[in-house]
């Protein structure tokens, strides 16, 4: 005969005295039907459906919450829906608190409901929330802290194994990161904001009044990082153009994985960094894939840790080499151990790379495929993610509006000869201060 059952779904990313409250409650219901305590813990990709992935894997949260004694067992909950375990288990009770009686979470609560209607069996317990405490002011919290090196390093392929696609966007100053960091907007229920930072090599450079032609250092580029890193907690990919000679690229990583840098990208092409976007209107060298594939070899025997990636840029389609020497090259570089493949492409349309995504992904189910749509910007980012890509960059838009904005201000100032014209296209003083953590 089945063990009648109370059901609790959790995160349990961090437990605070509510959790164990609800815990406390399931046990007494349990106990008065000579029953058990299940506690379906969201995966990391049912959490990261709808806010940040977890501070700790699905399995360091497991090896917590099993330990705790008013839970007799734990079973993954996949989505934020509990109709699968519900239907499965057929609990007596469901228990959540009564804070999500509105709010984003109310459909859930209804689904349960229409699934417990449905068969006829259960009832949803909703005992009071516990006032004084606030899962989300706690991750407020654990973010002001800050995140270690080898956490924020590892996030990116915790990020890519839970939710698809990542939206990542470039930033070239502390202050542009914490805009990335923070923004966010709700759509349809969810909460949407970005997965990680990209620091692109054109904007550090422009941002410093240099041409884009790997004038700046690594050295001065970690210092941007180390900036960016001080006020923020997501994850960054890191613009190393061509990686640089062969003998060097293995420090390079070793610096970037030491910082904390969660990937490094570099593009098959060889001598004086040139604008992709150019294409063949200057002169551009693309690498011999035994070389290039020697590089990749170079840096992923360099990398002290596995949660360092190294992503391939493939410039064939860039360069009017054809589908087929991109392909070509792509599963070249995934052998010599690249983790990831970036195709690029300068048409107005998706078309090209959409035909890549899906020639590849007919031979490789897994490597993560990387797209930089700044030509192609028709397209979503939804819409990449379901043919197949994984990780969406916006590579240069931060810095690119910038430049309007200022302009505009300063052309304004002086059209006035003073500055009240023109407040109403800047944040106020205060609004400023506030974006800066300790300030106010």
């Amino acid at each position: 005969m089945k063990t009648p059952s109370v059901y609790v779904a959790m995160s349990a990313d961090l437990i605070h005295p509510g959790h164990i409250n609800i815990l406390k409650i399931a046990r007494d219901y349990a106990d008065s039907i000579d029953g058990e305590v299940v506690v379906g813990l969201l995966t990391d990709a049912a959490i990261a459906s709808y806010k940040r992935v977890p501070y700790m894997t699905y399995d360091q949260r497991k090896a917590v919450i099993e330990n705790l004694r008013y839970i007799d067992r734990v079973i993954p909950q996949t989505s934020l829906s509990y109709e699968e375990n519900i239907r499965a288990l057929r609990p007596r009770y469901v228990i959540h608190g009564d804070d999500w009686k509105s709010g984003a979470q109310a459909k859930t609560r209804q689904n349960v409901l229409d699934t417990l209607q449905d068969l006829g069996y259960g009832e949803l317990i909703e005992p009071a929330y516990t006032e004084g405490i606030s899962s989300t002011q706690l991750n407020a919290d654990a973010r002001a802290i800050g995140i270690s090196t080898n956490a924020r390093l590892s996030l990116l392929r915790r990020l890519i194994a839970a939710k698809k696609p990542l939206r990542i966007l470039e930033t070239h100053s502390a202050i542009s990161a914490l805009i990335a960091q923070n923004v966010f907007v709700q759509k349809d229920g969810v909460k949407l904001e970005f997965d990680g930072f990209w620091s692109s090599s054109l904007t550090d450079s422009t941002s410093r009044g240099k041409p884009d032609i790997e004038a700046v250092e690594l050295t001065s580029r970690l210092h941007t990082i180390n900036d960016i890193f001080e006020v923020t907690s997501k994850p960054l990919i890191y613009d190393a153009d061509t990686g640089g000679k062969i003998e060097h690229f293995g420090f390079t990583v070793r610096s970037l994985e030491r910082t904390g840098v969660s990937a490094v990208i570099i593009e098959d092409k060889t001598g004086l960094k040139k604008n992709s976007l150019l294409g063949n209107d200057v002169e551009q060298t693309q690498d011999s894939i035994d070389d290039f594939c020697d590089k990749i070899r170079v840096g992923k025997r360099a990398q002290i840790t596995s949660d360092f990636m190294i992503i391939a840029r493939i410039e064939s389609l860039i360069l009017e080499k054809g589908q087929d020497d991109a392909l070509k090259r792509a599963f070249a570089y995934v052998q010599a151990g690249a983790d990831g493949i970036m195709i690029h492409s300068r048409q107005k349309s998706p078309d090209e790379v959409l035909e890549f995504i899906q020639r590849f992904r007919t031979q490789d189910t897994q490597t993560p495929i990387v797209v930089v749509p700044t030509s192609f910007n028709a397209i979503t980012a939804q819409e990449l993610g379901e043919a197949g890509a994984n990780i969406i960059i916006y590579a240069n838009h931060l810095l690119r509006a910038s430049f309007i904005a200022m302009k505009e201000v300063a052309e304004g100032i002086l059209t006035h000869d003073r500055s009240l014209e023109i407040e109403g296209r800047c944040m106020s003083v205060k609004e400023i201060l506030s974006l800066i953590p300790g300030t106010i």
